[in-house]
């Protein structure tokens, strides 16, 4: 990233702070309430003071433990399962019927079940953060791997290859950049369902937190738990999205991607040539 979109990005969330703080301390009141808010200086207030406090520490520290276990599994199931189905037509008949009956029930809605399932809050509320990333990385991968050209794995059933080395040097690798895809939406939505759990049955974390600062009117520490929430997000989503890249490196970036057509004077490429690598060099 180039040094002016870092300048441009730091001074548009310092706008957005600024008409935070403006908004707030002039108690401007049209339609939307915003005297009804805390100001800027009071919820940095309220963050340096829980920041110097060890269950600070310790909620931000639960909810990370819970959103990195639940989505780890998650993104192990979901891989391993979307991939069985888009392969596998037993796979897809045994499944996939039961998977798309439970994938329109919000993860949160599950809460009753993990509490009777599980005999533990901590283990409940992984198993509903699993579950809130699982679908969005099993339907991402099933699409990616399905529309995967079979060129590549026939050229390396063609040279003796077996299916775990299509798998590992054709599927995987090729499916790569749609997965990563669906694990950054299934980061997001499993940040959204562990704060709610925490906020329903937990008894530690930024979401419960947050809830216990609402519930005695301390609207200041409310706005704290949402910016931590926020900043974890951000950091979790940029790992993600980090990992993903360096992972497809070997896909063309948009300043090596070829140009609507050849310069004038030049011929058109052969077709050979014009051919897409193979994601694992086969």
């Amino acid at each position: 990233m180039t040094p002016g979109r870092r300048l441009l990005r730091v001074a548009s969330l310092g706008a957005a702070l600024v008409a935070w703080q403006l908004l707030t301390s002039l108690d401007v009141e049209l339609w939307l309430r915003f005297g009804q808010f805390p100001t800027v200086a009071e919820v940095a207030a309220k963050l340096a003071e829980r920041a110097s406090t060890g269950p600070y520490w310790q909620d931000l520290l639960s909810s990370l433990g819970r959103i990195v276990s639940g989505f780890a599994l998650a993104a192990v199931l979901g891989v391993a399962v979307g991939t069985a189905i888009a392969r596998s037509r037993v796979a897809a008949d045994v499944l996939g019927p039961v998977l798309e009956v439970l994938r329109p029930i919000p993860a949160i809605a599950l809460v009753p079940v993990a509490i009777l399932l599980f005999p533990s809050n901590e283990q409940g509320i992984v198993f509903i953060t699993c579950t809130a990333a699982f679908f969005p990385v099993l339907v991402s991968t099933r699409h990616a791997v399905a529309a995967l050209s079979p060129v590549w794995e026939e050229a390396v059933l063609t040279m003796g290859g077996g299916r775990g080395r299509i798998l590992l040097s054709v599927v995987l690798p090729g499916a790569l950049p749609g997965i990563f895809g669906g694990l950054s939406v299934g980061i997001g939505v499993g940040w959204i369902c562990v704060i709610s759990a925490e906020m329903i049955s937990g008894e530690y974390g930024v979401g419960y937190r947050t809830w216990q600062d609402y519930t005695v009117v301390d609207y200041p520490g409310v706005f704290v738990g949402m910016a931590t929430i926020g900043a974890l997000g951000w950091l979790t989503s940029t790992a993600v999205e980090r990992l993903g890249r360096r992972l497809t490196h070997w896909l063309p970036t948009r300043t090596e991607r070829p140009s609507a057509g050849p310069p004038a004077g030049h011929s058109r490429q052969p077709a050979d040539a014009q051919r897409p690598a193979s994601p694992a060099g086969v």
